[in-house]
């Protein structure tokens, strides 16, 4: 046996989780994504940005927020202490993945994509505290927040599926309108970053500089471009009936329906009552589901199998597998 041992070996020679399990591990870095992406909009739309008034302390004298910051400082911490929660999510989904049988490299990277996007966005959060909510690195900071969620997305669906190659459920033009769909949802993400950007709510009840665009114009464009993503949610949806989609195909395309509705309720119900905070982190969680259903739409245009079980492994992967196992037990045996 060799003296020094991968961590992530020693984990799968003891411990073997289900196909179940890695899903759910997956579907668990979707869901702090979407929190992350929450509990930042919060700490915007409470005034608290500056809160901590530095990175990567709270004070330039305090690791944690002190008694005369406030409940501004308790929320910019809070939101700085998820971040843990979320690489504590990734974490289980990297180990669950490389002790999984077979192991499948694409969801370990995968997982690790994921890590390093928090890494970086930890550190373009500090910068943006540093350079006083600068509103472009905020909206930056939320984009990253969007490609994190977005590998995440990824992740479960791969977590879902097998390692064949790409087998195309519908005629290819279908699948070109599902990947424009998820570009002009993009695009309206961005655009809704440039939206908020110019809005009232920058973050901190000091003056804050904003970006330098008409909002009312901006908002008209975002408004626009909502409308192309309701044509293009519907006109898929004609699309796959009349080449007679899968189920699986058209499950989607129903909840980008259910979502799109709620998303422009929402936000002309903000628009029409003055921006209050609470409605304008829901249209933050709104814009979440957008994303999401818009990419699960494009990612069940395609099917690439069933992941294996060790069962199905060929036989001299099997037994190397077993004598693996037969040897961790006798080393924690000490037989």
């Amino acid at each position: 046996m060799p003296s020094t041992l991968n961590p992530f070996e020693l984990v799968a020679r003891h411990w073997q989780p289900s196909a179940r399990f890695v899903r759910l591990a997956a579907a668990a870095t979707v869901v702090m994504a979407v929190v992350i992406v929450i509990t930042g909009g919060a700490v915007r739309l409470t005034e608290s940005g500056l809160g901590c008034s530095t990175w990567p302390r709270c004070t330039p004298g305090s690791l944690t927020p002190t008694h005369e910051m406030g409940v501004h400082g308790l929320i910019e911490f809070g939101n700085r202490m998820l971040t843990y929660v979320l690489c504590a999510a990734i974490g289980l989904f990297i180990v669950a993945a490389r002790a999984r049988a077979p192991r499948r490299r694409s969801l370990t990277r995968l997982g690790w994509a994921q890590f390093w996007i928090v890494m970086g966005n930890a550190v373009w959060g500090g910068i943006v505290v540093l350079t006083g909510l600068n509103p472009y690195l905020v909206a930056a900071h939320f984009l990253l927040s969007t490609a994190l969620l977005t590998v995440a997305v990824v992740s479960w669906k791969r977590a879902s599926e097998g390692d064949e190659p790409a087998r195309d459920l519908v005629a290819r033009p279908v699948r070109q309108l599902a990947w424009l769909l998820v570009l002009a949802t993009g695009v309206l993400t961005v655009i809704g970053t440039l939206v908020t950007g110019a809005g009232p709510h920058a973050g901190d009840a000091r003056e804050v500089t904003r970006i330098r665009v008409d909002w009312q114009e901006i908002t008209q464009l975002h408004v626009d471009f909502v409308y192309i993503v309701v044509g293009l949610t519907v006109a898929l949806w004609f699309a796959l009936r009349a080449v007679k989609a899968p189920a699986s195909a058209r499950r989607p395309i129903l909840a980008m329906m259910g979502v799109v509705l709620f998303q422009g309720v929402i936000g002309y119900v903000q628009y029409f009552t003055g921006l209050p905070e609470f409605v304008v982190g829901l249209h933050m969680f709104g814009s979440t589901l957008v994303w999401i259903t818009a990419l699960w739409i494009a990612l069940a245009t395609r099917d690439r199998g069933l992941p294996e079980s060790p069962a199905q492994l060929p036989a001299q992967e099997r037994s190397g597998a077993e004598a693996t196992a037969h040897e961790a037990e006798t080393v924690a045996t000490g037989a």
